[in-house]
């Protein structure tokens, strides 16, 4: 694990160096040395001071590495302008806390990196958001994780209080309603959960096309991450009171399908549409079983690949159209006829066709849910039916219709923005192939 972070510092110089394709390199040369020294082992490998990997981490962390890659790729604009080594440094920052928040042990130090990846991305929308619009959706940003993180914050000193140690196997602790409460509460806003996911749109659509990548990609996945980690050590009664949260996220995700069916902006569409995946997540991680717990991981790539490449395909029109509205953007298909096929491959992966990563997650959630419980069939039937309506919505109303009169001209899409949506699809259909290393965590 040394080695990586050591590597990851030798990488920062990278910044100064006014050369997009050294970095995407250099990103790309990172990521395979971790591929190669990892174990998917069902134990803790790479242990050295507070930093291990498992399965769990390790999928997040390969996830990470490979979406901050993409960002870099999806910004060559930014990287090319007279911002652009504050740009690459940021996005780096947030890599590096966004890996040693899924490589440590401690919980204490979890929390800290936790809230350091705040900073980076808050840099981003401030940056390089596009409307004035992008303060007010980064107070949003900020406060709503604050406010759940506090109770988080309190509930760690009472346990390094009570037992002496924030390891996470090495947890015992008298549990009562509250400290539950607190240690659930702040991941649960991160996801974010229904009635707490208000400031998602509004980070996601005032957010450049990096802040957007990685919010959706792997921030998002934080929460899911805390959360099956603090489930490894909860213990007792309390645990009953999933049900609540199990009902409320069904009842979010069917609710949240019919937003997604009233909105008028592309990126809210993908971001609302994110709100109804994390809540099945949710849903998955607190059944407490194999299949849930397994189907909320694989979900999680999925949908950090596939949300991921939607934010791109969308910020790739709006840099041609000026506008993400769905009334100015019709009848693509005649103008970008070739990107059309992405549109269509990602809004299938959208809604959970085959041979797709979120599929299988799917699949994997729904039995973990109607082995909990039967009556969960009606929300869940809805939900994956609205979640069919809504990427058949984005797709045609994209792709058909008539011109906008306003349009000038044809617009042609170059080679690294094919690779960037390619570099998308190919692994979420892909590592269906080689599902066993996800087996091996459980």
């Amino acid at each position: 694990m040394m080695k990586l972070l050591f590597f990851f510092i030798f990488l920062m110089p990278l910044s100064f160096v006014n050369n997009w394709m050294i970095l995407v390199s250099s990103l790309l040369l990172f990521f395979f040395i971790f591929l190669n020294l990892f174990l998917f082992n069902t134990f803790f490998s790479s242990l050295s001071y507070f930093f291990m990997v498992d399965v769990l981490s390790g999928s997040l962390i390969f996830l990470t590495i490979w979406i901050s890659l993409l960002m870099v790729i999806a910004s060559y604009s930014v990287c090319y302008s007279k911002s652009n080594t504050y740009f690459i440094v940021v996005v780096l920052f947030l890599m590096f806390f966004l890996f040693l928040s899924f490589s440590t042990t401690n919980m204490f130090l979890f929390y800290l990196f936790f809230e350091s990846s705040l900073i980076p991305t808050l840099l981003l929308i401030f940056g390089w958001g596009y409307q004035p619009e992008r303060l007010t959706s980064g107070f949003y940003l900020l406060f709503y994780t604050l406010f759940g993180s506090l109770p988080l914050l309190l509930s760690i000193f009472y346990i390094y209080n009570s037992c002496g140690t924030l390891f996470y196997n090495l947890i015992m602790v008298d549990y009562n309603f509250y400290l539950y409460l607190g240690l659930i509460l702040g991941f649960l806003i991160k996801m974010p959960m229904i009635f707490f996911h208000f400031w998602l749109p509004k980070a996601h659509v005032e957010a450049p096309i990096a802040g957007s990548m990685i919010l959706a990609g792997v921030l998002l996945k934080l929460g899911g991450y805390g959360l099956m980690r603090v489930f490894s050590f909860i213990v007792g009664d309390y645990l009953l009171n999933n049900l609540f949260f199990i009902s409320l996220s069904l009842f979010g995700m069917m609710m949240i399908g019919f937003v997604c069916m009233f909105q008028v902006d592309m990126k809210s569409l993908i971001a609302y549409s994110s709100v109804s995946h994390m809540a099945l997540v949710i849903c998955g991680i607190f059944t407490l079983n194999v299949y849930g717990m397994l189907g909320a991981l694989i979900l999680m790539i999925g949908h950090g690949l596939c949300s991921s490449g939607l934010f791109c395909l969308a910020n790739i029109v709006y840099e041609r159209s000026s506008s993400r509205s769905f009334y100015f953007n019709k009848g693509l298909i005649s103008l970008m006829p070739s990107l059309s096929l992405f549109w269509f491959l990602l809004c299938a992966n959208n809604m959970a066709s085959p041979p797709s990563l979120n599929l299988l997650g799917e699949i994997m959630i729904i039995n973990s849910l109607m082995s909990w419980s039967t009556f969960t069939f009606f929300f869940l039937f809805l939900g994956s039916f609205m979640s069919c309506c809504y990427s058949i919505y984005l797709y045609s109303n994209t792709q058909h219709g008539s011109l906008f009169s306003g349009y000038k001209g044809y617009f042609s899409v170059n080679i690294r923005e094919f690779m960037l949506l390619f570099l998308h699809w190919f692994p979420l259909n892909f590592l269906v192939l080689k599902i066993d290393i996800f087996l091996v965590w459980l």
